[in-house]
């Protein structure tokens, strides 16, 4: 049977649950704090609500892939969703654009360009052989954990599932391919700061518009903006369900759960 956001769309009814399952997370468990105890989720609330979606696994860790969905015809065989969540809806909703942050191990980018001979002092000299080295890295994990090269993921179906949203608190899903356009094609440079000099922010442009942006010497964040016309699958914008009449927050929580133990927690001496 075709499983969703491996050999076809999600569903409306699928999508639907994970709304669901996003909307607990306003209850005061979310990442995200609002107000008066309500939360929103947040990157790694979202990860766990589409493992439980789609009945996949949720790596909880610092693996390449965020979650695992199984095989149903293969069952050593697993498919990885890399999960994207940025306050940028606004911003794909003006420039076509979603965003992506491939990563911020700094580390990890210095130390591979550094085998090229590549370091802080002289980096900005070679632009073209940064950025190619930088999806150099990012495939090469990728494929560390591939069937071929002795792992358990299918890449061929495995995929970057972004959930972008606004503070206006509306939503929506995109599904982008994991394989990237070739560095090689773009045009990488370091755009001129505000003196004219040039800055330390790497580009790697399409056309006018930058696909690639690389923070070296700021949190080395790597980011990704294909357009959203790209898109493998898109969902409609959505907003979360409203929590109704229940109490919300995590002190109400823990008061509906242990009415008696927590009603004890909460005397002062006057009570006794």
């Amino acid at each position: 049977m075709p499983q969703a956001l491996i050999d076809r769309p999600p569903s409306e009814q699928e999508v639907e649950r994970l709304r669901l399952i996003l909307s607990t997370y306003q209850d005061g468990t979310g990442m995200l704090q609002v107000e008066d105890g309500m939360t929103l989720p947040g990157w790694r609330d979202f990860e766990r609500s589409v493992a439980l979606a789609f009945n996949g696994e949720a790596q909880e860790s610092k693996a390449i892939f965020d979650v695992l969905l199984s095989s149903e015809e293969r069952s050593h065989i697993r498919y990885g969703l890399s999960c994207k969540m940025r306050r940028e809806l606004n911003k794909l909703a003006r420039t076509g654009r979603a965003s992506l942050e491939l990563s911020n191990s700094a580390g990890k980018f210095w130390d591979y360009l550094k085998t090229k001979g590549i370091d802080q002092r002289n980096y900005r000299d070679s632009p073209v052989e940064v950025g190619i080295s930088l999806i150099e890295l990012i495939e090469g994990w990728h494929q560390a954990v591939s069937i071929e090269s002795g792992g358990n993921v299918d890449l061929s179906r495995s995929s970057y599932l972004v959930l972008s949203w606004n503070q206006a608190r509306y939503y929506q899903l995109h599904q982008f391919q994991l394989t990237m356009p070739s560095p090689r094609t773009l045009n990488w440079h370091f755009p001129d700061n505000r003196l004219g000099e040039t800055g330390r922010r790497l580009v790697g442009a399409e056309g006018v518009g930058a696909l690639f942006e690389w923070y070296g010497e700021s949190g080395g964040q790597l980011k990704y903006y294909p357009l959203a016309s790209n898109a493998i699958w898109v969902s409609e914008v959505f907003q979360l369900e409203p929590l109704g009449g229940i109490e919300y927050g995590i002190l109400s929580k823990a008061a509906a759960f242990f009415p008696e133990k927590w009603a004890a927690a909460n005397r002062t001496p006057d009570d006794l």
